[in-house]
């Protein structure tokens, strides 16, 4: 043993720091328990996405249906009926996969192109359209103004003012019908319904000013179909 000596005495090595254990997590390396923002959490992909990863992966196309598909049905059920509906909400992603490729990866959200896509199969139909509305019109069950009239809460009422509605919704010209409810029933907004459209958003909210107009000619102040806040 070396000497020592009280003016240099010989102190001890401090022990070694025990190894960190998984049951011990240091703050230096987070477990996956305690996710940092370098690693978020998994997120769902946007319908972006979703197109651009079908070009290789054609299956992936099916989430985009199971994401849009029960509101563009619901859509397309409330304009024409169920019967028709079906063939044009499965027409509506046949187009849509067939034109993936040329989607714009720089618009996250799908809805504007798919309800597009909907609204010139649903022209096929225009006529059995504008029957059931004057059918409506005439009295008898509601299943196709009820949506509108939710819409607009307590504003336009049920019964002879639901009736008058859809009469009026029949009697609009069809490029403001398509303006109208792709507003209120399928919930875009002004610039979404323009891209659906194919239009530029002022003549989306022209076209709802008119509509406004006939509307309140039809039925009194009641009856404005789109509050602006919602104008988007």
């Amino acid at each position: 043993m070396p000497p020592t000596s009280r003016s240099s005495p010989v102190r001890p090595a401090p022990a070694p720091a025990p190894e960190p254990t998984d049951a011990e997590p240091t703050d230096a390396e987070p477990t996956d328990a305690e996710p940092t923002d370098a690693e978020p959490t998994d997120a769902e992909p946007t319908d972006a996405v979703l197109i651009a990863a079908s070009r290789t992966d054609p299956e992936r196309f099916a989430a985009l249906f199971r994401r849009h598909a029960p509101a563009i049905m619901r859509y397309t059920v409330r304009r024409l009926g169920p019967d028709p509906a079906e063939d044009v909400v499965a027409e509506t992603f046949l187009v849509a996969f067939g034109r993936r490729a040329a989607y714009d990866p720089a618009r996250p959200d799908a809805r504007p192109w798919l309800y597009g896509i909907a609204t010139n199969l649903i022209r096929r139909h225009r006529r059995a359209e504008v029957r059931a509305l004057r059918a409506l019109a005439r009295g008898g069950a509601d299943p196709v103004t009820e949506p509108f009239t939710d819409a607009v809460e307590d504003r336009v009422h049920a019964g002879a003012r639901s009736r008058a509605l859809a009469g009026a919704i029949a009697a609009l010209p069809a490029a403001q019908r398509e303006v109208l409810l792709l507003v209120t029933w399928a919930e875009l907004t002004y610039d979404e319904a323009a891209e659906a459209l194919g239009v530029p958003p002022g003549t989306v909210r022209s076209r709802m000013n008119r509509i406004r107009r006939r509307l309140r000619d039809a039925l009194g102040d009641a009856a404005d179909p789109r509050r602006e806040a919602h104008d988007g």
